[in-house]
């Protein structure tokens, strides 16, 4: 496959010694693409939705975690393959891609998806609700006395809120927004000398009225369509006028919003700009419509939104299914996932408990959703917040979600008068409206707050307590893999490290410097960091464990992410690889390394694992002849990750610590029911399940239940 030249070995001494066969690590075809890698692990979300050993309602929900995935997808990735065509770039990817080559091959493999999707929600997950006396109900299947309240309903409740939009000379074609459900009308008026002449209107459906309407009928949960509804009643909308045809349609907009920071005297006002232009999105990148639309109304649409053909899906299912998700909130317990409480540490078990007496002589390791976060990390901001001795607090948030309840704690440690900064990252993308609020939140009670540093995200996620202690100033600290987001620690898989050891301080201390202020530190002591080092870093781990190898010492490297896409990072691994280090990757999404090459990637494995929670965690292990290193760290082994942001590698210097989280990734290693293993070729393939099988995720929730 990779092209090989023949090279001259050299022995020490540097004189040739016998011919060898040296590969081109920069060929193109070592390298996946990273869009179609995309694809893959959105077809494997797919494949749990399809997977009849899940309770139906979260079958529901990787469906419709199916198409949310899409969404970003076109918003992101295809918009930005799109304008490098409009903007004639030729540069190609890695595998040796064109923009548009790639644009062809992602219609060409997104396609069956589709109807795959389609397929599951008529013929499986559909039927499966009805089973269980969940009905989605259409209009015909209404009793004539329903009819008539939906009638009535809809003249007093619905018909104010609409705005039917008349396309015609004197109505140009609106500027619909991104991502709403949209209805096409096609209708003759019956009054207009010509009745043969088609009119069309479009009604955005409004975001803020439900799209599953119940219907009160005993024996079962039923609901409607809101767009049946409408459509339904469309005569009344426009009186006057003989209905031909309705159509739902969606479009998709590019909403990568870029905030040209140099430029912007209030990055606050920049970013909340931006905000407002993706709801109304840029140029349209997608059209999504129903199967059956004519073809006269579909070249309309597309003329009026400067898209072509390949860029438009036919669906044959309803759209939007993002709002199937209010199904998780019925009352169906044996629908859902069995409920699971996260156990409660016990060093934070008691109130009245002084974690930095403890911290003092131990580090402590959460692994949420298994460990608690609102009695572990929250415990630690709260504690900081009331504690006379502490004299300041840092943290840095990247998405802190709704309600949260580390801001009450960092608003309150200002108002006791401790010394808060806080750096909001408000450029963390489709969160930035969240950190806006509470960034104006946290400075109204007296909280400093940073909003960035110039041409990076801050992506690390660390919290520092500084701590007066007799005549010392301590410093207590709590890293991360995950945000301090309340909500997504109970559904994603995260490492976090509460630390009291002082060799960090430094380290630290510096990297909040160089977030607030102007620091060119480069002398690190114990962590890695993004943009500085961290590449450097994991090359020299790399090499270091090739290095053992050629010494007769076993090369051993298990790392754990969400993404591997490095192109530096990957050569690094197929020279590993060649040197016959052996190589376990855990990879959930995005993976651009071809194992099993021969000569390249032949001590390479690549597995991914999507179960009940999203794995989140970052882990890095290097056996290290004997002497195992184990990092935690923010980042992926992604390019942005490595010159773009600000990220965090973290030792971990427990050696009990060390010990659980080796024990953790082999027990990822020998998952054999939900592990899919990615293949030479691109494509995964289930690990074959035994009857007692490992199912990681269970095995983790057990041991926290058992502990």
């Amino acid at each position: 496959m990779a092209r090989k030249k023949t090279a001259k070995a050299l022995t020490t001494n540097g004189v040739a010694d016998h011919p060898v066969t040296v590969v081109d690590l920069d060929d193109e075809t070592l390298y996946l693409n990273r869009e179609i890698s995309w694809l893959e692990f959105n077809r494997r979300v797919l494949e749990e939705a399809a997977d009849a050993s899940h309770p139906l309602l979260e079958r529901v929900k990787f469906l419709s975690i199916f198409s949310t995935n899409l969404d970003e997808f076109f918003m992101i990735r295809v918009a930005g393959l799109m304008e490098q065509i409009y903007s004639g770039v030729t540069e190609l990817s890695p595998d040796g891609m064109t923009p548009t080559e790639q644009m062809k091959l992602i219609r060409e493999r997104l396609i069956p998806l589709y109807a795959w999707q389609s397929s599951l929600y008529h013929t499986d997950i559909i039927p499966s609700l009805r089973k269980e006396g969940i009905s989605i109900l259409s209009f015909d299947e209404l009793t004539e006395e329903e009819r008539h309240e939906f009638e009535q309903d809809f003249v007093d409740n619905i018909m104010p809120v609409l705005t039917p939009l008349a396309l015609d000379p004197g109505h140009p074609f609106p500027r619909l927004l991104n991502r709403i459900l949209t209805i096409a009308f096609t209708l003759v008026d019956t009054n207009a000398d010509d009745e043969d002449e088609t009119r069309i209107a479009v009604l955005q459906l409004p975001s803020a009225l439900p799209r599953l309407v119940r219907v009160s009928r005993p024996g079962g949960t039923y609901f409607i369509l809101f767009e049946d509804i409408i459509r339904a009643h469309a005569g009344i909308l426009f009186p006057g006028l003989r209905l031909q045809s309705s159509h739902i349609f969606r479009v998709t907009r590019d909403a990568d919003v870029e905030i040209a920071e140099d430029e912007a005297n209030d990055l606050i006002t920049a970013v909340a700009e931006g905000i407002r232009q993706r709801r109304w999105g840029t140029d349209a990148v997608r059209l999504e419509v129903e199967r059956d639309m004519p073809r006269s109304l579909l070249t309309y649409l597309l003329r009026s939104l400067d898209l072509d053909q390949q860029d438009v899906y036919h669906v044959d299912m309803p759209l939007n299914l993002q709002d199937f998700l209010t199904l998780m909130s019925l009352d169906k317990r044996k629908l859902k996932d069995p409920p699971f409480t996260s156990r409660v540490l016990p060093e934070f078990a008691q109130d009245g408990t002084n974690i930095f007496d403890i911290l003092r002589e131990q580090d402590i390791m959460v692994h949420h959703p298994f460990d608690s976060f609102t009695n572990s990390v929250v415990k630690f901001i709260e504690q900081g917040a009331d504690d006379p001795h502490v004299l300041a607090m840092k943290i840095t948030l990247y998405r802190a979600g709704g309600k949260s309840p580390v801001i009450q704690a960092l608003k309150r440690a200002a108002i006791n008068g401790k010394n808060v900064t806080a750096f909001v990252e408000l450029k963390a993308r489709f969160d930035e409206e969240n950190n806006i609020q509470w960034a104006r939140e946290l400075e109204q009670s007296g909280v400093h707050v940073v909003y960035g540093v110039m041409g990076l995200k801050t992506h690390c996620k660390v919290c520092l307590v500084i701590r007066k202690e007799g005549r010392n100033v301590l410093t207590y600290a709590h890293v991360s893999t995950g945000n301090y987001n309340l909500t997504t620690s109970r559904i994603y898989t995260d490492i976090g490290i509460f630390t009291g050891r002082q060799e960090f301080e430094r380290d630290f201390v510096h990297l909040f410097n160089l977030l607030t202020g102007y620091s060119r530190y480069r002398n690190w002591q114990r962590i890695g960091v993004a943009p500085v080092n961290l590449r450097d870093r994991f090359i020299e781990l790399i090499r270091r464990e090739a290095d053992h190898q050629s010494k007769g010492r076993k090369g051993h490297i298990i790392a754990k992410m969400n993404a591997l896409i490095d192109p530096i990072i990957i050569r690094e691994l197929y020279a590993a690889s060649a040197a016959g280090v052996k190589i376990d990757l855990i990879v959930r999404g995005v993976c651009c390394l071809r194992p099993g090459v021969p000569g390249v990637s032949e001590t390479i494995t690549v597995r991914s694992i999507l179960d009940r929670f999203l794995e989140h965690s970052r882990i890095f292990w290097f056996r290290n002849g004997g002497e195992a290193e184990t990092f935690i760290s923010s980042a992926d082994w992604m390019t942005r990750n490595m010159e773009r942001r600000v990220e965090l590698l973290f030792p971990i210097l427990d050696q009990r610590i060390g010990k659980r989280l080796r024990e953790s990734l082999q027990s990822y290693l020998d998952d054999s029911v939900k592990a899919r293993i990615l293949q030479t070729d691109g494509s995964y393939q289930r690990v074959p399940v035994k009857e007692d099988g490992i199912r990681v995720q269970k095995i983790l929730m057990a041991a926290r239940k058992g502990r």
